[in-house]
């Protein structure tokens, strides 16, 4: 693969694409093999069509310096077809546009100041993730979206409940001012609607000063569909379709229109991995999500060879194998949805390289179990066995949740919703919503939790209806609830460390009685070794007797049905219990509550 790197002006040595300040003006190197001519127009030339002509560098890319163009001034590309056309176009490195279907923007991407910003994220066994969407996060002005700055105002909130890392959903320039993000037109510029790059970055900068990590969600199965200047960007094209940035055959089609990027091309692979570094770089990231891939690695996204990317697949590999080695502590977070190893397998060893994947394996049992009506329905084996799912022998290989932006919409809505439609507030709502919460922050994995999760948000996810705030003080022991789960999955209190491990062992399943229990360890022992007992039935029981790691007190450091969380909860007593050992081993009785759950660990 070649690529122009440098000018070839004598004078003038700028690496890079796009518009690029530096200190004799700003040089613009844009790609368009098929162009005659190509011409910069802007606020620096009065919007001239024909004033600064770019000059032709090896390999299609083309290039000139502008003395007098400045941060701040407007542009697009004049190019010249080889039919006689004059193509105007946005610059598809532009960090900044005015609105999606406006001109480019030159934007210093070096003038921002991080301060004293030297933050690392936690290791990956530590994060707790929020999912969370910029438009509907956290709205301060009626008929707008939110923005990045109205998002900052929330993150004490996030820090007070405990989360560590936020999951930011796409926020790329898009058509119009609402979106859930997944429909990029300019993938290099932040949405104007959202603040632009300035505002991104005082809010990834805000997040590190209050220990949140940054994680952004990114779209690299396919571009636009509208909006899109990339489309027949220099007016080649073949069957009509979108021409040098995408697939001109039957591997452009995508369920979003014939819009799948060409990974074979080098070009376009290259377009792709700059855009994924520069948000590790240049924003200070600390991770990427990487939506839907297995829209890159298949035509149809299915296991059939003959429909297989091999250069998609390539290309996913080249961007996680440099991000592992240049920035091993930042995490790539795979969207497959298959149950693939390969996935978060090392590229050395074939796979794809993420860190982690999100799992339906855990996602989709778990929320049938809790929202299904009858107790008696409930399976405990698809229980455990979305308890113990593991890819590659690493129970951090997967994000576990059971709500996120996909799961509370397209048909589906909250978990609570889905247990009492139109009735958030209903006990058994309450009771099962919390279950779920439960083992989602005591299973082995990344736990991830959906905006508006803590507060009972009702219905499902939309673009245009913003998280309801108000509910936070009529539901603020259900939001306790979820920051008492964070602080014992992140060992705030230094008693479960086991929380924190790989370990899991299923001690105890009654398909009747409809109970689990189960040890979480890091490395066992007092304040390490953690047991966590499910009653998916509604009914209590005083005293019940389950295996146990080992013998002595255990105490109770979380019981889900606390008065405190809730008036409707029945505040069923708990006490912390005496394991006592023989030789079949180390039993204790319990006391549990209808649809509870009990947290145990030793001092």
């Amino acid at each position: 693969m070649t690529k122009a790197k440098t000018s070839t002006h004598p004078s003038i040595q700028v690496a890079g694409m796009g518009s690029i300040l530096h200190s004799k003006g700003t040089y613009f190197r844009v790609w368009a093999p098929h162009a005659e001519k190509v011409y910069v127009t802007g606020t620096f030339n009065k919007w001239a069509k024909t004033k600064n002509e770019l000059q032709p560098e090896e390999n299609g890319y083309w290039g000139c310096n502008v003395e007098n163009a400045q941060a701040g001034h407007e542009y697009k590309y004049i190019i010249h077809t080889m039919d006689g056309r004059k193509l105007s176009r946005n610059d598809p490195y532009a960090r900044v546009v005015t609105n999606s279907v406006g001109n480019s923007v030159i934007y210093d991407a070096h003038s921002f100041d991080w301060e004293d910003d030297a933050y690392q994220m936690p290791s990956w066994n530590e994060l707790v993730i929020y999912e969370l969407h910029i438009g509907t996060f956290n709205v301060t002005e009626e008929g707008k979206p939110g923005d990045f700055y109205s998002a900052i105002d929330r993150l004490p909130y996030l820090r007070a409940l405990g989360v560590n890392a936020v999951e930011i959903m796409p926020p790329f320039e898009f058509a119009g001012d609402y979106s859930w993000g997944y429909n990029p037109a300019h993938p290099f510029a932040i949405e104007s609607a959202y603040g632009g790059p300035d505002a991104f970055k005082s809010f990834i900068k805000a997040c590190h000063k209050n220990n949140i990590a940054v994680i952004l969600d990114v779209v690299y199965n396919h571009f636009g569909p509208s909006d899109m200047d990339l489309w027949q960007f220099d007016g080649w094209s073949e069957n009509n379709k979108g021409g040098i940035y995408f697939y001109n055959d039957w591997k452009s089609t995508t369920p979003w229109g014939d819009t799948r990027p060409d990974y074979g091309r080098g070009e376009v692979r290259q377009y792709i991995r700059d855009n994924a570094l520069m948000w590790l770089e240049e924003y200070r990231c600390d991770g990427l999500r990487m939506d839907m891939i297995p829209y890159i690695r298949n035509v149809h996204a299915n296991e059939n060879p003959a429909d297989n990317l091999h250069d998609g697949f390539s290309l996913l590999q080249w961007i996680n194998r440099e991000i592992s080695e240049k920035y091993p502590n930042k995490l790539t977070i795979a969207e497959d949805l298959h149950g693939n190893d390969f996935v978060t397998a090392k590229v050395q060893d074939g796979g794809c390289g993420y860190g982690s994947q999100w799992d339906a394996d855990f996602v989709h049992p778990i929320r049938d179990v809790i929202i299904t009506m009858h107790d008696n329905d409930r399976n405990m084996d698809a229980v455990t066995h979305a308890l113990t799912r593991r890819y590659n022998l690493d129970s951090f290989g997967r994000v576990v949740y059971t709500e996120s932006h996909d799961e509370v919409a397209n048909g589906k809505a909250r978990v609570a919703e889905e247990i009492s439609p139109g009735n958030v507030t209903n006990y058994y709502s309450k009771k099962r919503a919390a279950l779920g919460v439960a083992m989602v922050l005591t299973a082995p994995g990344i736990p991830m939790l959906f905006q508006g999760q803590p507060l009972l948000e009702d219905k499902w996810f939309s673009d245009t209806d913003p998280v309801d705030w108000n509910r936070f003080s009529d539901v603020k022991g259900i939001i306790k609830l979820h920051r008492d789960l964070i602080y014992l999955r992140t060992n705030r209190h230094e008693t479960t460390k086991g929380l924190m491990g790989q370990h899991i062992h299923i001690m105890y399943v009654n398909h009747e009685d409809k109970i689990v229990a189960y040890h979480r360890w890091m490395e066992g022992g007092p304040k390490d070794s953690v047991v966590v007992v499910l009653n998916f039935r509604d009914q209590e029981h005083a005293q019940y007797t389950i295996p146990m790691p080992s013998k002595g007190k255990w105490k109770v450091r979380f019981n889900s049905d606390w008065g405190g969380y809730d008036d409707e909860f029945t505040d069923h007593p708990v006490y912390d219990t005496v394991a006592k050992a023989d030789q079949n081993g180390a039993f204790a009785t319990v006391s549990i509550a209808p649809y509870g759950a009990i947290i145990l660990s030793q001092d």
